[in-house]
């Protein structure tokens, strides 16, 4: 009897694809229970398009500069034609309306402890340098399910670093990153698992015992 086959996950990007490269290396390595089968950029000239393609991932480029009316729409089309089970926002910058039977299963990660610091606009360097000027003394990053506005929707989990005294946006973007590094791969194995289950608007991590 052939084995069930793993999930499959597709990943879009805006910018240098980082996330992206940390997904894969994971999938490789076999931490990661799941094969990504497609990368779609959001920007022409993105450096993750070269680091997908290294990775062998089969990669689109929908520009929304260039195609702003049913930009979501042929982003759908790819995801469907690569028959995806899981989504995974990673860097993305742009809004995707993903149809609504997608939903719980479409997962994006913030660089700020959500509900804070997030919002349209709210990303790259503007939310580490947003979280200095607020004096905050953490920071960190939110895995949440993405929902129908910018980073919102249902928090899987978080992980905090502390904010230094003498931290830059770069200093403080590098401590954050090194956490979604491990933060990514572990709500996504959360919810492959089934372990990770929205109640009321909130997720709840049942315990490994009471996954069958």
């Amino acid at each position: 009897m052939e084995s069930e086959r793993p999930p499959r996950l597709g990943v879009l990007f805006s910018g240098g694809g980082r996330t992206l490269e940390n997904l894969a290396r994971e999938a490789a390595q076999g931490s990661l229970p799941l094969e990504i089968v497609v990368a779609v950029s959001s920007h022409r000239e993105a450096a993750g398009i070269e680091r997908a393609r290294c990775a062998g991932i089969p990669t689109h480029i929908v520009d929304f500069r260039e195609c702003r009316q049913g930009f979501s729409e042929r982003i759908t089309g790819i995801l469907e034609e690569a028959e995806v089970d899981w989504i995974a926002l990673a860097g993305f910058i742009r809004y995707y309306d993903f149809p609504e039977r997608w939903n719980g299963r479409v997962l994006n990660i913030h660089p700020a402890l959500l509900p804070g610091f997030g919002g349209k606009g709210f990303y790259g360097e503007r939310v580490h340098r947003a979280v200095l000027e607020s004096g905050a003394r953490f920071s960190g990053c939110t895995v949440h399910f993405a929902s129908r506005e910018y980073d919102s929707g249902p928090i899987i989990l978080q992980r905090v670093v502390p904010v230094m005294d003498d931290d830059t946006a770069d200093s403080l973007a590098h401590r954050v990153f090194e956490e979604e590094c491990k933060a990514y791969p572990e709500a996504l194995r959360l919810c492959i698992s089934g372990r990770a289950i929205i109640e009321g608007g909130r997720v709840r991590i049942r315990s490994e015992d009471s996954v069958t």
